[in-house]
């Protein structure tokens, strides 16, 4: 199911009366089956509607509102300032918006956008590891159900292009082509498809360090990124410290917690720009999820029940504490338990 905008309610309706008849004569005659609507346009309240369980319509949705968070491939294109605050408030809004009623697909990216990464992360050499693992954290703690696009769990970045005339994507031919004839220049431009461009998450899956990145032994419709002998499934597959080694962690750890799936979620440090903190509760046990948005160091009191609480994962080795306080390092991440 695609878009979701809901027009009229005779409209909505017919949607919501195909979407039962659909489970109910297709999806709904075999088990193990999971249905997700790709709902751009979607509120919160038409998402509850659409993956309520009691309606048999949807098992998910797809809501795009933190994909236009910072304005790319919207309007112009113009960059559209926000703060890490907003961003924890978006996150924290469908949270708790769908815990009762409905359900999460989390996400950060797809084919559509810019690589996660580079994009809410950061993708210097100094930080491209500790920031991809910081994000997938951050998403595969919450409720829900986390979605990895293909690269996010080697921890691929954006590509940089020096000439626009590299770029593939239609769009990008497209604001190229109208934008030259307006006069910008070409470095205007670049600038722009640097930051907007589709081909950010479309150039070759990096294999190996082979020609291509072992993607194929052809020519490809689109260059490989020039960082694929860094960052490619080879290296990471050897690296027990690597994106992807962190990404198997977090797959192994929603297995074995049913907390993360069937836990009550409260956030945290709600006034800490820097910040984004939340507790998952169920049965007893507590898990404390925390992770610094920021490249600097930032500094969070320690709650008394935390003490005797186990650090089961994170990015950094050891937890820094001062003064009764947590240290969050560098887009660190600490994922602790109650029961450990």
């Amino acid at each position: 199911v695609k878009n979701g905008h809901g027009g009229n309610d005779q409209q909505s309706e017919k949607i919501h009366t195909y979407l039962q008849e659909m489970n109910k004569y297709s999806f709904g005659l075999q088990d193990n089956l999971l249905t997700v609507g790709e709902t751009g346009g979607t509120t919160l309240e038409m998402a509850k509607v659409y993956s309520d369980p009691e309606r048999k319509e949807l098992d998910m949705v797809f809501q795009f509102e933190l994909m236009g968070i910072d304005g790319v491939r919207r309007g112009n294109w113009d960059p559209k300032s926000y703060t890490l605050h907003d961003l924890k408030k978006l996150m924290e809004k469908w949270q708790v918006g769908l815990e009762q009623k409905g359900w999460n697909s989390l996400f950060l990216g797809n084919h559509d956008y810019p690589r996660a990464l580079s994009r809410f992360g950061n993708d210097t050499p100094e930080y491209r590891t500790v920031s991809g693992k910081m994000l997938a954290t951050m998403i595969f703690g919450m409720k829900g159900t986390p979605y990895i696009y293909q690269g996010d769990e080697i921890g691929m970045t954006n590509v940089i292009y020096t000439e626009s005339s590299r770029y593939q994507d239609i769009e990008s031919v497209n604001f190229r082509k109208e934008k030259q004839e307006l006069g910008w220049s070409e470095e205007k431009i670049l600038s722009y498809l640097l930051r907007n461009s589709r081909d950010n998450a479309r150039t070759p899956m990096q294999w190996n360090t082979q020609a291509h990145a072992g993607f194929t032994t052809g020519t490809p419709w689109m260059e490989a990124n020039e960082n694929y002998k860094e960052i490619n499934v080879e290296t990471e597959l050897k690296d027990p410290d690597s994106v992807y080694s962190f990404y198997k962690k977090l797959i192994a750890l929603r297995k074995e917690k049913d907390i993360i799936a069937e836990g009550t979620i409260d956030f945290l440090e709600k006034e800490n720009p820097d910040v984004l903190a939340y507790k998952r509760n169920y049965q007893g046990e507590e898990l404390i999820i925390l992770n610094n948005l920021t490249a600097e160091n930032v500094t969070i009191p320690q709650q008394k029940e935390w003490k005797t609480y186990q650090k089961i994962l994170g990015n950094y080795e050891e937890i820094t504490k001062e003064d009764g306080k947590i240290i969050l390092r560098p887009f660190e991440n600490i994922v602790l338990d109650s029961r450990s």
